[in-house]
């Protein structure tokens, strides 16, 4: 055995996931915002779990010393302008080259040490994506907040499949070619939910690791506004829905408006067999009306689907021009 090969099995040793990442680039990236008492902690954790890999933190317009304390402990530290996490994501992955990405927030609540496991399960499994879901108390994961993500987790389900159990976890370790397909659209705290529909809708691997989720540092503040943050996500999911499933959605659409014609008309119906006259022209030409509304929107539908169907081709066809992670020698 050679003097290096001695030397890399004592770091195997010291560290039990460097095997998994030695030919490989990792970059982890901490989107920033007011995090001057907690994202300190956070680089120090990463720095001891993933010696080698590169720490990015993009500051998002803070109001205090993140960008000071990011840099005295030691990540690259960039800013991105335009305000919300989803832009800040937008800017990372296209910024960043590597060939697996940890995203993580700012706030010290995801463990650091965890990282590792994440990797291995990424590399072994040949996944795209792994998901930390969280499991922490009322103090870390309040039960609105808990409500609330089930909700949507019930929703996602219903809408694009099953998958996940934590749909809105900032924890995440992405492939290059997973990063490198993902078209992002969101500018807040909606991108997680983004994240899961895209690896849904290219039916592409993913996994999830149950993690301890932590309560904040004292002076951190959470950023997540419930009601505001909750009604964008649910939006998203249906705009999301219309671009992915533009057939199943216009189709409920022109459902609905013939369910309301018939209502309008089946009187009319029924007068007219009875008698042979049409006594509320108003109501029958409303009717008629919105019963070509109904036709209409399945007519938009196809059309949309076969839309949305050359573009999901498109992002596969991306998605398949880089190597799977495990590939990688």
């Amino acid at each position: 055995m050679s003097k290096l090969d001695r030397v890399r099995d004592e770091i195997d040793d010291l560290f039990p996931h460097s095997a998994m990442v030695r030919n490989r680039s990792i970059a982890v990236l901490l989107p920033c915002y007011n995090e001057e008492a907690a994202i300190g902690t956070v680089i120090d954790g990463f720095k001891r779990a993933l010696p080698g890999a590169r720490i990015y933190v993009y500051d998002n317009n803070s109001t205090d010393g993140t960008y000071e304390a990011a840099v005295a402990a030691g990540a690259i530290v960039r800013r991105e302008m335009l305000q919300g996490k989803g832009n800040v994501v937008r800017r990372m992955l296209a910024d960043i080259d590597a060939d697996i990405y940890i995203l993580a927030d700012g706030d010290a609540t995801y463990d650091p040490s965890a990282a590792g496991a994440l990797i291995e399960a990424l590399v072994t499994r040949n996944l795209d994506m792994m998901v930390g879901t969280r499991n922490g108390g009322d103090g870390a994961f309040p039960r609105g907040h808990r409500f609330g993500n089930h909700l949507f987790n019930r929703i996602l389900a219903h809408m694009f499949g099953d998958g996940f159990t934590d749909i809105l976890s900032g924890y995440r370790v992405l492939s290059r070619r997973f990063a490198k397909s993902f078209p992002v659209t969101s500018s807040g705290f909606e991108i997680e939910a983004e994240l899961s529909v895209h690896a849904l809708d290219l039916k592409i691997a993913t996994g999830e690791m149950p993690l301890p989720y932590a309560t904040r540092p004292e002076g951190s503040q959470s950023k997540l506004r419930t009601y505001r943050d909750g009604t964008r996500i649910l939006l998203t999911l249906i705009k999301l829905y219309k671009e992915t499933r533009p057939l199943r959605f216009f189709s409920a659409i022109g459902a609905m408006l013939l369910l309301i014609c018939l209502g309008l008309g089946a009187p009319l119906i029924v007068t007219y067999l009875e008698t042979g006259l049409v006594p509320r022209f108003p109501t029958a030409i409303l009717a008629a009306a919105i019963a070509q509304l109904g036709f209409l929107s399945f007519a938009i539908g196809l059309v949309l689907e076969a839309i949305a169907q050359g573009r999901r081709e498109a992002k596969r066809m991306r998605y398949l021009d880089l190597d799977a992670v495990a590939n990688k020698s």
